[in-house]
Order: C-alpha cells, then structure tokens, then sequence
C-alpha cells in the first residue's frame, strides 16, 4: 500500500533541493541546518549509504578476516567499524559491523554498498556459509547528528551507548537504531543511525519531526554533513577512504585491532604500530586567502617543496573555510603554514584529526 505521505514528496514540501539520486542537498537555509546542527540536532535521508543484511555462519568470521577490526567477538547489539584493505594495506573501503542476533548488519560509506558486496562475494569460498541481502531496496537510513540527538532518541526510546544496536517501534513499524561513532570529538559530532522499512518511511520520519521538534530538530541535506564531516576531520569516501592512504594515517587506530591476527595488510599496519612512525598523518587545516572551497586533492607546500595534500575543503554557512590534509608528519604542527598550490592560499593546520597515538617522523 503506498504512503499517504511519500517521503519525497515530504522532502519537497519542506523545500528540499535534490541530487540527482533523490537525496536532499539541503532545504533551502544552509545557515540555519548547520547552525541546528551545532546547537540541538538535524535529520537527515542518507540512504545512498549501503546497508547490508549477513546471514549463515560465517557472518561475522568473513569481515573479521578480511578487515582490521575484530568482529567476531562482539556481543549481541555490539557494534564495530573495521576497514577492508588490500595486500599493501591501503584502504579499500571502511564499514560498520552490528551483530543482531543470527544476522549482521553492515553499514558503508556513500555509494560504497555495491564495492562492498562484490568484495564479500569475491572472498566466499568452498565450505563458507555466508549469505548477502542489499536492504536498499526494502529500507532507508535516517541519520541524526547534534548535541540534543541522544535526547531525541531517548524521548523515542532508544537510550543506548554508543556503538550499540537497537530494535524500536516508532508509528507503529520496527526500526533498527544504531548510536554510531562520533562524527568528531565535541558533542556536535553524537550520531545515530535509523534503519526504515521503505513502506513505513515517511511515517517514521514524521514521527521523528513531531518528537525532535521539543528537542529544536529540524531537516538538513547531504551539503550540511559534508560541513560537518570535514568540521570533524573525519576521513571521507574517495578522499581519505582511498587505496593512497593507510588506515593508520588517516587517524582510524581506533578501527584496528592490534591484537586478533591476521587479515588482509596485517603485516605492515603490525610493523607500523610496533615501531610508532608514520611517514604522514591527517590534520584539520584553516584555509585563508580563498573564496570558495579549492579543488582537492591540492598540493600542499612549504618553501616550493610538496610536503602533503588537501584532501577536502568546504566553506561553511558560517563563512569558516576549513579543510582536511593529508601530510609529513615532521609538518603536523599546530599552528603551521602550508601553500595550496600556486594559488597563494594557504593551510594553517589546527591539530591532528581522527583518534592517534604518539608518533615519530619517518625518516
């Protein structure tokens, strides 16, 4: 039976301008989703991310094998991130992994969900008894990020501790609730995650509206979370999430598990952690002397000598250039000044992004 309410059309009323895959890119006041954002919190439509269904035994004994985390120890409503990488240790892709009862639910970045399944399949093999569903189809995910989403949720029902998975009833249908990793290190970054039967979609998200809204709740697009994401310093898909960077330098050792064994890469992220040096490590960069967000990947240089890469830039609704970067770890410091290209901008590093030990240079 089709909704009474479509969730397209509720995105249209609210004045949603959308991509080309029907996600919003924003409702018509950056300034005011981004600034919601900080101060309470914002829904969001982020259903071009992949969301898998793992069934049989081996459900969680294959991604453990194949990805830096370890995921076969985790309790029932747990949840991981882990990282799929290739023989050199570079970064293929980054998913979240929730054991849920005789299932798995595994998450992945924007527009990865197809990458992600031919890479499972492509590592079956004679006697593993693993089954893959795409819930795309049959689901959409809504995200909540913001200061006052834990609130939201807990009016809803879900109370839970971060990487944990839930199953809650809201207007009358079952949807699972995933409190994810944060999106960055103050309370802005508290991200949840709601997994929509497709048929109940619409009714969900205006029930999450109606309760949000004693909370200050409103919509936000696709361009709010890229504010945020690089606000964050967290490593994006086909930006830091790329075969050029190894987990360890884009801040992701909290997505290692050091301790369970082998996987894909294990050697060298093993001989890595061991000795403490990295060539490179990722930072969250000001940009001064630029109007708009500059073209990344950038070169980034001091005295003419390349010493790292603008990864991603945005300007947000608040007029803050900011950026994230990729660089020698002997330029890493607080308060630095990189050129961006021949452009005469610059970069002036904050501090290093994402979760990271005490490191040495290389070299």
């Amino acid at each position: 039976m089709t909704p009474a309410h479509p969730l397209p059309d509720l995105h249209a009323r609210d004045g949603a301008a959308l991509a080309g895959d029907g996600i919003p890119l924003h409702y018509g006041d950056r300034r005011g989703e981004y600034e919601t954002a900080l101060s309470a919190a914002v829904l969001m439509d982020r259903s071009h991310e992949g969301r898998l269904r793992l069934d049989g035994r081996d459900r969680l004994a294959i991604p453990h094998r194949l990805s830096t985390n370890a995921l076969e120890a985790l309790p029932d409503g747990g949840c991981a991130p882990t990282i799929f990488t290739n023989p050199n240790a570079r970064i293929l892709d980054r998913v979240t992994v929730c054991r849920r009862g005789e299932a798995a639910l595994m998450l992945t970045e924007p527009g990865r969900g197809e990458a992600v399944t031919a890479h499972l399949r492509r590592s079956i093999f004679f006697n593993d008894d693993l089954r893959l569903s795409d819930l795309r189809p049959a689901a959409r995910q809504f995200v909540l990020i913001g200061p006052r989403a834990a609130a939201v949720m807990a009016q809803l029902g879900a109370a839970v501790d971060p990487l944990t998975a839930c199953d809650l009833t809201l207007a009358g249908t079952v949807v699972t609730v995933l409190r994810d990793k944060s999106l960055g290190g103050d309370p802005a970054g508290d991200l949840w995650r709601l997994i929509v039967p497709e048929a109940a979609a619409a009714q969900v998200w205006t029930a999450v509206r109606a309760v949000g809204a004693h909370e200050g709740l409103r919509p936000a697009g696709s361009l709010t979370y890229h504010a945020l994401r690089v606000r964050a310093g967290r490593p994006g898909v086909g930006a830091e999430l790329s075969v050029e960077y190894l987990p360890l330098e884009v801040g992701l050792w909290d997505e290692i598990s050091f301790t369970k064994g082998c996987y894909v890469g294990q050697e060298i992220i093993a001989r890595m952690e061991s000795r403490r040096r990295l060539a490179r490590t990722i930072v969250r960069v000001r940009l001064e002397g630029v109007a708009d967000a500059p073209a990344t990947p950038a070169a980034l240089r001091v005295e003419g000598r390349e010493v790292g890469k603008l990864t991603s830039a945005v300007v947000t609704p608040r007029g803050d250039s900011l950026g994230i970067a990729i660089v020698r770890l002997a330029h890493a410091v607080p308060g630095a000044a990189l050129q961006i290209g021949e452009s005469g901008a610059s970069a002036h590093i904050l501090d290093r992004a994402g979760v990271q030990p005490d490191l040495q240079a290389e070299g």
